[in-house]
C-alpha cells in the first residue's frame, strides 16, 4: 500500500485566488501523487458547496463525495500551506489537507488528522517547517511516527 502522504502531495508555498481554487490545488495535489483520478476533484468542489470543510484554527480538509470513490485509487492526503491564507466564507484558510478515502477510510482520516492538528506543537510545526519530510513525520498517526 503506497503511503498515506506522498512527498509529491505536499505544497508549502501556495496562492490560490479563493476556495475553489484552493480546493482544486489539494485535489491536483493527490492526482499528482497517483491516489485519485482528475475526476475526484470535481467531488471535493461538490462537497464543499454542500458543506464547508473548514474546521477552525486557519484548517480546512477538503475532501470528496460518495459519488468521488470511484475515482480514489487509495486512500491518500494532500497537504497544502497557502502562507499569505486563502478566504474561505467569513474564514481565512492557510493549511488545506485534502483526503481521498475509498470504503469508509475518510472517517479514520478525518478522526486521525483531527488529534494530530489539536497538539498545538505539531498543528505550530506544520504551519511553520519548510521541510517537506517534517510535514510527513508529523502528519503520522501518534504512534507511528518515524525517529527524527
Amino acid at each position: 500500500m503506497p503511503d498515506l502522504l506522498d512527498r509529491r502531495a505536499v505544497r508549502l508555498d501556495a496562492a490560490a485566488t479563493g476556495r475553489d481554487d484552493a480546493i482544486r490545488q489539494c485535489g491536483e495535489a493527490l492526482v499528482t501523487a497517483g491516489a485519485v483520478e482528475p475526476a475526484y476533484v470535481d467531488t471535493m468542489l461538490e462537497r464543499e458547496r454542500s458543506v464547508s470543510t473548514y474546521v477552525g484554527e486557519g484548517v480546512a480538509i477538503p475532501h470528496g463525495t460518495l459519488n468521488g470513490k470511484d475515482a480514489v485509487r487509495h486512500d491518500a492526503v494532500s497537504f497544502v500551506r497557502f502562507p499569505d491564507g486563502v478566504a474561505w466564507g467569513d474564514e481565512r484558510v492557510v493549511l488545506c489537507i485534502g483526503i481521498a478515502a475509498r470504503g469508509d477510510g475518510h472517517v479514520r482520516l478525518l478522526s486521525e488528522l483531527a488529534q494530530i492538528l489539536l497538539d498545538p506543537d505539531r498543528a505550530r510545526a506544520l504551519r511553520e517547517t519548510n521541510d517537506i519530510d517534517e510535514v510527513v513525520r508529523l502528519l503520522q498517526p501518534a504512534g507511528e511516527e518515524e525517529p527524527a
